[in-house]
């Protein structure tokens, strides 16, 4: 006798007392009908009784109508029978939110992203408390990593939390549900990658490009100093065989055996290294040990302005005798320029420069194959320094320009806030080069030697490239190495 208008667990749900009301009026309407058909039928006043009647039936049926609005009997006003748009709300809200009117809406307001480490007991219910004091908070466990420990467990999230909730809110609210050594800091879109996809990314970058292994650290494991450094003793400088082949950790430092028979040292003083992240980073540094030496072998061929065709490729240790050779035919000054003071045995350190773990380095070569100019990239702990040396002969020809366009291109692809070069202030050239670069630059001048920092949060990751492929190689650049 009624429509059905909702549904609860799945089945129809009739409403009784609406139909108790519909029978209760049938029966009304039935006995007035009944009296008035005997009052007209036997009394001189039937017409009378009859237009009162009427008028009692137009009552009864907009009383019904009335009540059957009020209580959503009767279809909306408008209603064509289509079938209600479905609600939409982010992933991880439950129903609770929707029914909480409080509650914002679900996918309405800004949200951020936070990466939260915190221990909690090894216990039945620790990890529960912590979920339930983050959801009283509205905040979305994105995904979680457990790092046990022998006294206690690391656990590792990726949160998703309203923007007026501040860290320090999210630091209480776990505190008081049991956890402690909190740390947390904003994360970004990269964070949402799950931590497996992301280590087998970092460890195809390691197999491709030696180079590739200390960012591959630093992405790893978050914000931290890196140190390829030679094999010495722990409480001393005394040469050894390296670090122990399975690594040490202690605390907020970890000793990793470089595959050259040197030490990796990692620091990061601010939160200390689990196991788990040990273990990580070991098994990327043994992966790099067994594929040996190696480095991308694409080069590009570029015209100069004066017509002479040259080179930019990668370069390793495999290019010592070449950039040694080049070194001799270089003036005092060009290596004075480049060094800054006096130049001792090249092997010293064409040795440390050209190994793709301390950093990257490109060589132009000729179309005879002798190698004129070399630009280095290198990781300095947590910068990164850019250093170019060119030929006197080759000098002036838009060289060094195009090698420190490449290198800075290199330098945002690697995800580098800044780089910075070391020269001295009488060298213009290098001074030139670098405005050229049209990004912001800090100057710092100490005793002659000047430091110059570019910044590169505006840079385009292609644009140093762009620029070397297409009319950058066309103009010729005043520059002295």
């Amino acid at each position: 006798m009624s429509d059905v208008t909702r549904a609860k667990n799945g089945r129809p749900v009739h409403h009784w007392r609406r139909d108790l009301v519909e029978l209760a009026a049938l029966f009304t309407a039935v006995a007035v009908a009944d009296a008035v058909a005997n009052l007209i039928g036997h009394g001189p006043d039937g017409p009378a009784l009859l237009a009162i009647s009427a008028v009692a039936l137009i009552a009864t049926a907009g009383f019904h109508t009335w009540w059957s609005r009020r209580h959503g009997h009767a279809p909306p006003t408008g209603d064509t029978g289509a079938r209600p748009t479905a609600s939409v709300r982010p992933a991880g809200a439950t129903g609770a939110a929707e029914e909480d009117p409080s509650a914002p809406e679900a996918g309405s307001g800004e949200t951020v992203l936070w990466r939260m480490r915190t221990t909690v007991r090894d216990e039945p219910g620790s990890l529960a408390a912590l979920c339930v004091a983050l959801a009283e908070l509205r905040i979305d466990i994105l995904s979680l990593q457990t790092h046990p420990l022998a006294e206690g467990t690391v656990d590792e999230f990726l949160l998703r939390a309203p923007a007026p909730v501040a860290a320090s809110e999210v630091s209480r609210a776990v505190s008081l549900s049991g956890g402690f050594g909190t740390w947390i800091e904003r994360a970004d879109a990269h964070d949402l990658v799950d931590a497996p996809t992301r280590v087998l990314g970092l460890a195809t970058r390691t197999a491709l490009d030696a180079a590739e292994l200390p960012l591959a650290l630093r992405q790893l494991l978050g914000r931290c100093t890196i140190r390829s450094l030679p094999a010495t003793s722990v409480g001393g400088d005394r040469p050894e065989a390296g670090a122990p082949v399975e690594g040490a950790l202690e605390d907020t430092v970890m000793r990793l055996r470089a595959p050259e028979g040197g030490v990796i040292t990692v620091e990061r003083p601010y939160l200390p290294f689990t196991p788990t992240e040990f273990a990580r980073a070991r098994a990327l540094v043994e992966l790099d040990a067994r594929l040996g030496p190696r480095v991308p072998r694409s080069h590009d061929v570029l015209t100069l302005p004066q017509g002479k065709d040259i080179t930019v490729r990668r370069a390793d240790a495999g290019d010592a005798d070449a950039a040694k050779a080049m070194h001799e035919r270089c003036s005092q000054r060009t290596l004075s320029m480049r060094y800054h003071g006096p130049v001792g045995d090249a092997d010293k350190y064409l040795k440390h420069l050209l190994s793709p773990h301390f950093g990257r380095t490109l060589a132009v070569q000729t179309a005879s194959g002798r190698v004129v100019g070399l630009g280095h990239l290198l990781w300095d702990g947590d910068e990164t320094e850019i250093a170019l040396l060119v030929e006197d002969d080759w000098q002036r020809r838009g060289i060094g320009g195009e090698l420190l366009r490449r290198l800075v291109a290199m330098a945002v692809e690697a995800g580098c806030d800044s780089v910075y070069a070391v020269t001295q202030a009488s060298n213009t050239g290098m001074v030139a080069a670098m405005r050229g670069l049209d990004l912001p630059l800090d100057y710092q001048i100490e005793e002659g030697t000047l430091v110059i920092t570019a910044r590169l949060e505006t840079a385009s990751p292609h644009a140093g490239v762009e620029q070397a492929e297409g009319a950058g190689h066309e103009r010729e650049h005043s520059v002295r190495d």
